[in-house]
């Protein structure tokens, strides 16, 4: 069993957790998936020496579920979740590291100039070490004051800095200057258009008031969606499984909007979102939609999201070819700028 598959295991059993309200369990199974596919401990030999509760957080639950997981090559307590939550068996997923599958960068993170833990730097370090070949610097936009987000004299200080780390990673790899921008109530973004058209990508997402009724939380996104400086709808519908709902709207409207106007619809990996769900993928993947996959990292440790949420987008039936964390710079650049879309 590679440290890979059983991370990937791990990850969906923290997926159903939180869906039964069960948020402690998740989070201990989300972290040890993450310090698997981080340490990559050699699973098989630790299960012969009886040692897999020597592992950075496993105890006796989770060393049981890691025992079948090495000797059978399936989860019996998966099985049982997802037996529950009405879906079908899935085929084992068969992974290799991320990179080799033909990923090339994460859209969506955050530095020390919001509410991240790293530099800029650091997280492109972080980033190019993985093997990416390019990274999105998104922070924060103003409207939430608690994460200290950037108006546009900030983040004409951020671009100098994001030059320089540059400068010193040198040609082979680029780091992308965005920013998270707040849809606000009335659909409106909380930035001006000119400072969103300095930027590289621009990620739109709902984050307060996602309890407004479906019709005018309608009008909301479809206002985001045709904005032309948007590129991607971030974790569209705010959702917290186990603690927060998420917004409720037409999707079907938006999400052929979306594909009309050619705004992706992200697949936030953050094992705390997890957003779109794989049922509303498949959804905005039969209307049209394109997609992006990110980590929403906050620090070097947790690029690992995308890993951990790759099951989502297989259980969905979404092919590479709709997610443009695959396409190289140049075409991801084509991409942000093509206003209106063609075809």
């Amino acid at each position: 069993m590679s440290p890979d598959e059983a991370a990937a295991y791990l990850a969906e059993i923290a997926y159903h957790l939180r869906h039964k309200e069960d948020p402690h369990r998740a989070r201990a199974f989300s972290k040890v998936a993450a310090s698997v596919l981080r340490d990559r401990p050699d699973l098989d030999a630790l299960h012969r020496a009886g040692k897999l509760e020597s592992l950075e957080g496993v105890g006796a639950g989770i060393a049981k579920v890691l025992r079948e997981l090495v000797a059978e090559n399936r989860s019996a307590y998966l099985e049982k979740l997802r037996e529950e939550s009405g879906e079908p068996s899935l085929v084992a997923p068969q992974l290799t590291p991320l990179v080799e599958q033909g990923y090339m960068g994460d859209l969506h993170t955050h530095t020390d100039w919001s509410d991240g833990g790293a530099s800029v730097l650091e997280m492109a370090q972080a980033a190019q070490a993985r093997g990416y070949r390019y990274l999105g610097i998104t922070d924060h936009s103003p409207r939430i004051t608690v994460v200290n987000g950037l108006g546009p004299e900030r983040l004409a200080g951020q671009r100098r800095v994001i030059d320089e780390a540059q400068r010193r990673l040198g040609g082979a790899f680029t780091i992308l200057q965005g920013i998270e921008v707040d849809i606000l109530p009335d659909g409106s973004l909380d930035l001006d258009d000119d400072t969103l058209a300095s930027l590289d990508l621009v990620i739109a997402s709902p984050h307060l008031q996602l309890r407004m009724e479906a019709a005018p939380m309608t009008e909301r996104m479809l206002r985001a969606v045709e904005h032309p400086h948007v590129d991607i709808i971030g974790h569209p519908t705010g959702r917290r499984p186990g603690s927060r709902a998420g917004a409720t709207y037409d999707f079907e409207k938006v999400f052929a909007a979306a594909a009309r106007t050619g705004v992706l619809m992200e697949i936030d990996c953050d094992p705390a979102r997890m957003d779109l769900s794989p049922e509303l993928g498949k959804l905005a993947l039969e209307k049209g939609c394109r997609f992006s996959l990110d980590s929403d990292a906050h620090y070097v440790d947790q690029f690992v999201y995308v890993d951990l949420a790759l099951w989502m987008t297989r259980k969905a039936g979404i092919p590479t070819e709709r997610i443009v964390n695959w396409l190289p710079v140049e075409g991801l650049r084509k991409e942000f700028a093509q206003w209106p879309p063609s075809g």
